[in-house]
């Protein structure tokens, strides 16, 4: 009984933050819809306008939330992990150089670029399997996530390559419903601002709440924004990952315009919604040290070389 009541009140506090949010988004709804344009405005054509523009701004905020919360992240194809007996023979080898060619030999066959200091292919002790690019192990969720930018507490949820889209629309359409929120309730701030009763304290805090949450997603946005045009996952962004000739941190960037639609996908209409658009596998990535077809990101990503070939040349 006792292990299960510890999950419990784990799996409680993880969720806490999601709880939160969701509170704050229905307090907010009640705020602004009921106390201000209910109560607060006088014109109608005023009313009728802010709720209008209102609530797509929320629908998208919400859909984009959940879908980040929701959205499973990315698991390491059964391909690429060890058997029992190679893993049991790679952890039992004390040489390190034995042990850089037996992953080497066990990764022969696997799309796989990014590699160790040492030159060997990334391997995982806890998940007992080879690392696809750009994937890294979350000790919150226990799994090796594919294109792992970070493990986020506030949607309970790693954020990579299968719900990185949503997060960063997530972010500004948080951002944008905040700034409609602040913009359009301020001249009723300024108004009720010496005015008591409930009804005007919503509003007055309403402003408040929008402030200061606008303010934290501006950065957060903008610094993801900056990221998806760099291609780059946040924790690419601290430490710039290891190819064979070595570190570079521009080494999955096509451009700007491609490392957008790497993340937002080929169709305009889809960047804007929160349905997954985005191009790959999440195993497979090109890099810029190819020819990429800018017309077709999916085409042809032959764009790692094998030792063997190396060798050969």
């Amino acid at each position: 009984m006792a292990p299960s009541c510890v999950n419990t009140c784990c799996s409680a506090v993880k969720w806490s933050p999601v709880i939160f949010i969701s509170a704050i988004v229905v307090w907010s709804y009640y705020a602004y819809v009921v106390q201000m344009c209910i109560f607060a405005v006088d014109s109608i054509p005023e009313k009728v306008i802010y709720l209008i523009l209102y609530h797509p701004i929320l629908i998208m905020f919400i859909w984009s939330y959940w879908q980040t919360v929701f959205t499973p992240f990315g698991r390491v194809p059964k391909s690429f992990y060890l058997s029992p007996e190679e893993a049991d023979q790679l952890e039992r080898e004390t040489s390190e150089t034995r042990q850089r060619e037996l992953l080497t030999n066990y990764a022969k066959t696997l799309p796989v670029l990014n590699r160790t200091l040492s030159g060997a292919p990334r391997y995982c002790e806890k998940c007992h399997c080879i690392k696809p690019d750009r994937c890294h192990h979350c000790s919150v969720c226990s799994a090796c996530v594919q294109k792992m930018d970070h493990h986020c507490p506030w949607v309970n949820n790693c954020v990579g390559f299968t719900n990185y889209k949503f997060f960063v629309q997530f972010l500004g359409y948080g951002l944008l419903y905040c700034m409609y929120i602040a913009a359009t309730s301020l001249q009723y701030f300024i108004l009720f601002w010496t005015v008591n009763g409930m009804g005007r304290f919503h509003i007055l805090f309403l402003f408040f709440v929008a402030i200061m949450f606008g303010i934290s997603l501006i950065s957060l946005f903008g610094y993801h924004i900056f990221l998806t045009l760099q291609n780059r996952s946040t924790l690419e962004a601290f430490r710039a990952p290891i190819f064979q000739s070595g570190a570079d941190k521009d080494g999955f960037s096509l451009g700007t315009k491609g490392n957008f639609k790497e993340v937002f996908g080929e169709d305009p209409v889809k960047w804007f919604i929160p349905v997954f658009s985005s191009i790959g596998d999440g195993v497979n990535f090109p890099t810029r040290n190819v020819d990429i077809d800018s017309d077709n990101l999916l085409g042809d990503r032959q764009r790692w070389m094998e030792e063997g070939n190396e060798s050969g040349m």
